[in-house]
C-alpha cells in the first residue's frame, strides 16, 4: 500500500526556519520532520511513499537522492570519480518525488498524485505532523466501514488554561485541560480512489469542499486516537518535538 504526503507547503508560519527551506525539511534531532514520519510509517511495513513537492521541492529531492552517501561511510576514488558506500543504514523505501506546483492547494496537490498512487486503497498524511497512531488498527477501522476515507481525529491539549465564568467570577480554571477541546482533524488518512472526483483541480483545499462533501455524502468516518498528536506549525511546537526527541523519550518514536 502506498503512502502520500503533501510537502509543498511554504509552512509561513514557521519562517524562521522554512525562509531557507521546506517545512517538512525543518529538523528534529538532526533529521527532517519528513523522515521522522516516514519511519513512523515504515515502522508498520509502509514503505512505498509518493511525496507532493511545491516550495523548495529541490531540496526534498537532493535529500532522497543523497541520503545513502549522507548516512553511509564513503570512498571516493578521485580519478574516475567512483563512489562506494558501506555501512550505511538507508531504510528500504521507494519515494516517489512529485512536483505538483508552487501554489497549488491541497486537494491539487493531492489530485496530481493519483496516477502514481494506483487504483487501490492508499494512506495520505501531511508533512509536518508526529504521533503514535497505530497503522494497522486505523486500516482495519477504515476496511471494516467500506467508506470512501477515513479521518484521524485527534484531541490535542488545550495551549492556554480555560476559565471558566458566572460573570466576573472564575468558576472554574483548568490549566491545559485536554477534555474541553472538541476533536479535529489530525490527518493520517486512509482513502479509496473514489476520492479524487470530488477534487476539482489545482485551486482545491481538501479541508474544505471534499472533505465536507464527503461527510455529506456519509463516505467521510472518523478513527479516533487518543494518544500523542503534534503538528509542527510554530518554532514553538518545534522547540517542543526537540526537547521531546533530546529527552529520549520521544512519544512517536516507535522503531528500535
Amino acid at each position: 500500500m502506498k503512502v502520500g504526503i503533501l510537502a509543498g507547503g511554504v509552512g509561513s508560519r514557521l519562517s524562521e526556519e522554512t525562509v531557507s527551506k521546506p517545512k517538512p525539511m525543518v529538523e528534529i534531532g538532526g533529521r527532517p520532520i519528513l523522515w521522522h514520519i516516514m519511519m513512523h510509517y515504515y515502522s508498520y511495513g509502509f514503505k512505498e511513499f509518493v511525496i507532493a513537492l511545491g516550495y523548495k521541492g529541490e531540496q526534498i529531492k537532493r535529500y532522497m537522492a543523497d541520503y545513502c552517501a549522507l548516512h553511509s561511510d564513503m570512498r571516493v576514488r578521485l580519478a574516475d570519480g567512483r563512489i562506494e558506500t558501506r555501512n550505511g543504514s538507508a531504510p528500504d523505501w521507494t519515494v516517489d518525488l512529485i512536483d505538483t506546483g508552487l501554489h497549488t492547494n491541497t486537494g491539487g496537490r493531492i489530485k496530481r498524485l493519483a496516477p502514481h498512487l494506483g487504483d487501490s486503497t492508499f494512506m495520505l498524511t501531511w508533512g509536518d505532523g508526529v504521533s503514535t497512531v497505530d497503522l494497522h488498527k486505523l486500516l482495519a477501522f477504515h476496511r471494516s466501514h467500506g467508506r470512501l476515507a477515513t479521518v484521524t481525529a485527534v484531541r490535542p491539549p488545550a495551549r492556554f488554561g480555560r476559565l471558566a465564568l458566572d460573570g466576573d467570577r472564575v468558576v472554574e480554571f483548568a490549566e491545559k485541560a485536554q477534555l474541553a477541546e472538541g476533536w479535529i482533524n489530525g490527518a493520517f488518512f486512509v482513502l479509496e480512489p473514489g476520492v479524487f472526483d470530488y477534487i476539482e483541480g489545482d485551486d482545491t483545499l481538501f479541508e474544505r469542499e471534499p472533505l465536507e462533501n464527503l461527510a455529506r455524502d456519509g463516505q467521510l468516518m472518523a478513527y479516533r486516537h487518543e494518544g500523542f498528536w503534534q503538528c509542527m506549525d510554530t518554532l514553538r511546537d518545534k522547540v517542543y518535538l526537540e526537547s521531546l526527541w533530546e529527552s529520549g523519550k520521544a512519544p512517536w518514536k516507535t522503531w528500535s
